[in-house]
């Protein structure tokens, strides 16, 4: 079961890694002389499993390896320094797509490389779609080559394409689709393609793959300054500035933070069911206009404007997930409140508290 973090005044990184090992101890001591293969291990999501794992690892001397995937060594190493220099991580070069096959055996590949650059996804869908897709593929063949145990592929609730309204939360066995005729749906369309070639790979080649569909996420390592409202929102509020939304306010989305994310995640790598996909993702719904009067009230003046442009993203409506199954086959459930969320991240980004 899950135990609730620390929400003392307070806060630091060392107590989020602190309750992922709590929460996470039994599935990392399964790891112990581990040999993990990593993309995306520089992103967001790939930050935090480098941060846990070394944690569990300089509390259990796990004796474990990892390798990971990047495109650009040099910008983690400004980036993330104690986790570019942690000896047990190793680092090489290259894109997803088409790297070279590092030598030795792996017992775990996570595949969490993945551009979900809106720019790209709106000016050049078809480089966002071969990213995913063949990116997949190359990971997928180069688990045929090394016979892994495990392997857990990190897709996106994108694949259920738009949610309809009446529906509350949206759970894994609901048959949605993105359209297929509008080409900012490529990172969708990659995903559900790229889940497909799990299932056959799993089938033909017998690899051992649990799929996690990721939802809004926030979190210490989230950036503030791209294409994600939420931390645009951080990014105003901290600046003492009203928080503005572009467009009405109506969509709804929900957020989970990192360190529940990344117990979950663990969890999934090593328990998850074969050939089964899992929501991940928070399943407390906030509209985009509420989300903003919540940021600004945690974190700033408590003021906010909704401009009422015309909304042109790929989603205009819901995008919340049913997490039952989770909860339901691993006893995973999130243990931090969106305002806390809110909160954290902007403490790891330099906000001091309200003045």
């Amino acid at each position: 079961m899950q135990m609730s973090p620390n929400k003392s005044a307070q806060w630091s990184l060392q107590d989020d890694l602190d309750f992922i090992f709590s929460s996470t101890e039994e599935v990392f001591l399964s790891l112990k002389g581990a040999r993990i293969f990593l993309t995306g291990g520089t992103g967001f999501i790939g930050c935090w499993l480098l941060e846990s794992l070394r944690h569990a690892d300089m509390r259990l001397n796990l004796d474990v390896q990892v390798t990971v995937l990047t495109r650009d060594y040099s910008a983690f190493q400004l980036k993330a320094p104690h986790l570019a220099m942690y000896p047990k991580f190793k680092f090489v070069v290259g894109e997803v797509s088409n790297f070279s096959s590092p030598e030795g055996t792996y017992t775990h590949i996570i595949h969490a490389a993945t551009d979900a650059s809106a720019d790209l996804n709106e000016n050049n869908p078809i480089g966002m779609f071969n990213t995913v897709v063949e990116g997949t593929r190359r990971v997928l063949d180069f688990a045929v080559e090394k016979k892994p145990q495990r392997i857990l592929y990190l897709s996106s609730g994108a694949v259920y394409g738009q949610q309809p309204w009446e529906m509350e939360r949206v759970a894994e066995d609901w048959i949605g689709a993105p359209n297929c005729l509008d080409p900012r749906a490529a990172y969708a369309e990659g995903k559900r393609a790229a889940e497909m070639m799990c299932a056959i790979y799993g089938k033909q080649f017998g690899l051992q793959i649990s799929i996690a569909r990721i939802f809004a996420l926030l979190g210490p390592y989230l950036s503030l300054g791209i294409h994600f409202a939420a931390g645009n929102f951080i990014r105003d509020a901290m600046q003492g500035k009203p928080v503005v939304v572009n467009g009405n306010g109506l969509p709804c989305r929900s957020y989970l933070y990192a360190a529940d994310l990344t117990v979950w995640l663990w969890h999934l790598l090593v328990r998850g069911q074969l050939n089964t996909a899992y929501n991940v993702g928070s399943d407390e719904s906030v509209s985009i206009k509420q989300l903003a009067e919540r940021t600004s009230v945690v974190l700033g003046t408590g003021e906010f404007q909704v401009l009422g442009a015309n909304d042109a993203g790929w989603n205009l409506g819901r995008y919340v997930p049913d997490t039952s199954l989770v909860g339901r086959e691993l006893g995973l459930y999130k243990t931090v409140s969106l305002d806390e969320s809110i909160r954290r991240t902007a403490l790891w980004h330099g906000w001091k508290g309200k003045q």
